[in-house]
């Protein structure tokens, strides 16, 4: 009985503990409590989520290459965030001005040029702007290898090119 009663408050304790420290419940907001409500505490807010909004006039020219590619969803992930050298965490937008740059990671590599590169035009993408065209070349093509070509996120405004391509 003893340990009965002592595996079920180890399990209690565990619940409560991964309940309590869930992101869920944590609050790092600090606002002011409602006076409104009268309520003493702080707001509880779940995490926001990303943004999964598809555009399909974010891209053009999108081209399924081999759709029974097999990528990692994870590595390609990661590859979306390593161009530029790494566009992951605070870091908003591409840096360096590069003609051209390559993100890859595991199964996935990713491979910008700017459509005006012969002509000077650097790539000055935005994440959210990236992000959001990958999202539209992958509506058209969920699965494998794509190229397409992201409008704006260049100096002149244009737009550049990108392939998904296996990381080899």
């Amino acid at each position: 009985m003893r340990i009965l009663v002592r595996i079920l408050s180890l399990t209690f304790l565990l619940f409560i503990v991964h309940t309590t420290s869930s992101p869920l419940w944590w609050d790092d907001h600090q606002e002011l409590p409602s006076t409104t409500t009268g309520s003493i505490g702080y707001p509880i807010r779940p995490r926001d989520p990303a943004n999964t909004s598809v555009n399909p006039n974010a891209v053009t020219g999108t081209t399924c290459i081999d759709p029974t590619a097999v990528l990692n969803t994870h590595d390609t992930n990661v590859a979306i965030l390593s161009i530029c050298g790494g566009i992951a965490g605070s870091i908003q937008f591409c840096g360096g001005d590069p003609s051209t740059t390559v993100g890859a990671s595991g199964t996935s590599k990713f491979t910008l040029t700017a459509v005006n590169a012969a002509q000077g035009a650097t790539i000055n993408v935005s994440k959210g702007r990236w992000e959001g065209c990958v999202r539209a070349a992958q509506a058209v093509c969920p699965t494998g290898t794509f190229s397409s070509t992201c409008v704006g996120g260049t100096s002149d405004g244009v737009g550049f090119t990108f392939v998904l391509s296996g990381n080899n």
